[in-house]
C-alpha cells in the first residue's frame, strides 16, 4: 500500500499546451524523486488530466511510470466523463504496473447513488487487483460521493482500499475518515488535522513544486508546518495555479515550460514578475523556507 507524501504532479506540455513535452518527464520525475517524496499522482486536477484525450492520458501514464523506474510510487487518476473511457484508462494503468488507480466521479451530470456506484465498480473491476482509490472532490465533480456508496463499494470491490479527499472545510472532509480505509489529504491546510485524524498521507498540488515543505508537514504533523504550506498554497492560488506551479518548477531548474492545455491559460509577463516578487517576500518572511528556488 502507498502512504506518505505524494506530489499531485503537473503534466509537461509545449506548443501552447497542445502537445506533450515528453523530454521534460524524466527531469521532472528526477526532481520529485530526489526530493524524497513517497510517490506522485499523475493526471489529477493539477495534472490537467480531464483535458486530455484517452490516448494522451495513456501516454502520460506510461511516461511517468518509465521515468520513475521504481523510485516513486505512481498513482494514476483515470476518472473520465464516461464509464467506458474510465475503464479503458484504468485497464491501461493496471497493465503498466502502477501502484494505484484513482477515479473521480464524472463531472457535469448530477448522478444518483446507483449510477455513481456502478461507475466506480466498473472502474475498480477494470484495474483489479491494482489498489483502487476513490477521488472525492465535491467542488470538481459537482456533487459528493454518498457514504452509502462507499460502504457498498467496500463490500463489492476487493481492490478498493481508500480515498483521496480534496473537500473543504474540515466538516466536509472529516466524514470520509472511515476506519479501515487509507485516506489521503488533498487540501494542504488540512494536513495536520487529517493526519491526526487517521489519514495515511497527503496528495498535494504544492508538493509538485515545493516538496520539501509538504513532506515536513506530513511527517512532522506540526501545526506550524501545515500553516506554512497553507499560506504558500494561497499565494499560488492567487495566480492561474497550473501555470504558476510550472513557473516555480522552472525557477528551481526543472525544464518544465509554462504551457497549459486550453482553456487553462499561461501566466502573463506581469504575473511572472509578481509571482517572483511574492515568492521572494514569502521566503524572506519565513527563514525556514529560504533558498527554495535555484
Amino acid at each position: 500500500m502507498i502512504s506518505g507524501t505524494l506530489a499531485a504532479s503537473v503534466t509537461p506540455l509545449k506548443d501552447g499546451g497542445l502537445s506533450l513535452d515528453e523530454e521534460a518527464f524524466v527531469p521532472l520525475v528526477d526532481f520529485l524523486a530526489d526530493s524524497h517524496l513517497d510517490g506522485l499522482f499523475a493526471l489529477g486536477t493539477t495534472g490537467e488530466g480531464i483535458l486530455f484525450s484517452v490516448s494522451e492520458r495513456q501516454r502520460v501514464a506510461k511516461l511517468f511510470v518509465e521515468a520513475s523506474a521504481g523510485r516513486l510510487a505512481v498513482a494514476v487518476h483515470c476518472g473520465a466523463q464516461t464509464t467506458s473511457d474510465t475503464v479503458k484508462l484504468a485497464e491501461h494503468a493496471a497493465q503498466l504496473g502502477v501502484s494505484a488507480v484513482a477515479v473521480i466521479s464524472p463531472p457535469y451530470f448530477m448522478l444518483d447513488s446507483s449510477a455513481i456506484l456502478t461507475h466506480l465498480q466498473e472502474a475498480a473491476k477494470a484495474c483489479d487487483p491494482t489498489p483502487f482509490y476513490v477521488y472525492e472532490f465535491h467542488a470538481a465533480s459537482g456533487y459528493p460521493i454518498p457514504l452509502d456508496v462507499i460502504a457498498t463499494l467496500r463490500e463489492t470491490a476487493g481492490n478498493f482500499v481508500g480515498l483521496k479527499v480534496s473537500d473543504t472545510p474540515w466538516d466536509q472532509f472529516s466524514k470520509y475518515l472511515l476506519p479501515g480505509l487509507d485516506i489521503f489529504v488533498g487540501p494542504e491546510a488540512l494536513i495536520h488535522d487529517g493526519i491526526s485524524g487517521g489519514a495515511v498521507g497527503a496528495v498535494s498540488a504544492l508538493a509538485t513544486a515545493f516538496p520539501e515543505l509538504v513532506i515536513e508537514a506530513v511527517r512532522s504533523r506540526d501545526t506550524e508546518a501545515t500553516r506554512r504550506v497553507a499560506e504558500l498554497r494561497l499565494l499560488i492560488e492567487s495566480f492561474p495555479r497550473h501555470a504558476a506551479l510550472k513557473r516555480v518548477l522552472a525557477s528551481r531548474g526543472v525544464p518544465v515550460r509554462g504551457d497549459v492545455r486550453p482553456p487553462l491559460r499561461s501566466l502573463t509577463a506581469a504575473e511572472d514578475t509578481e509571482l517572483d516578487r511574492l515568492l521572494a517576500a514569502f521566503e524572506k518572511h519565513d527563514p525556514s523556507v529560504k533558498k527554495l528556488r535555484a
